[in-house]
């Protein structure tokens, strides 16, 4: 199939273009003419998720039941990749504590300035992937 190209302006962007390849199932984005990295769409369940990097369903999965039981959450409350720590309720503390259960979960040491960059359970899915294929390779 062929390609097609979105482009608006924005008041952050004099012009943004999205060029969506259906047969790869991917999108470029530039901004400004600047491009930046294609994106993949993934299918799932009726919806489309964007992402760069995905880890493994069940890397996000152990990653979800770490969150729950460091915030001791009730099984009513939703986690899922797109879960963000502040939304359930983390604070910095929180996020240590929640970093220090995946080290020990997963068998890795997180960085301190790696540690700073997760925001959601999907950013710490991927960056535990990430240090695991560096541990497997080394």
């Amino acid at each position: 199939m062929a390609a097609s190209t979105i482009s608006f302006s924005s008041p952050l962007a004099s012009s943004l273009s999205l060029n969506k390849g259906l047969a790869n199932n991917s999108v470029s984005l530039s901004i400004n003419e600047r491009s930046f990295p294609a994106l993949r769409l993934q299918s799932a369940s009726r919806r489309f998720r964007v992402s760069c990097a995905q880890a493994k369903p069940e890397t996000v999965d152990k990653v979800c039941e770490v969150v729950r039981k460091q915030l001791a959450l009730q099984s009513d409350v939703a986690v899922t990749g797109d879960s963000k720590f502040a939304a359930l309720g983390a604070d910095s503390l929180d996020t240590v504590e929640i970093v220090m259960g995946l080290e020990e979960e997963f068998g890795i040491s997180v960085e301190e300035e790696s540690a700073q960059t997760i925001a959601t359970v999907q950013d710490a899915a991927d960056l535990i992937e990430n240090l695991v294929e560096k541990k497997g390779s080394a």
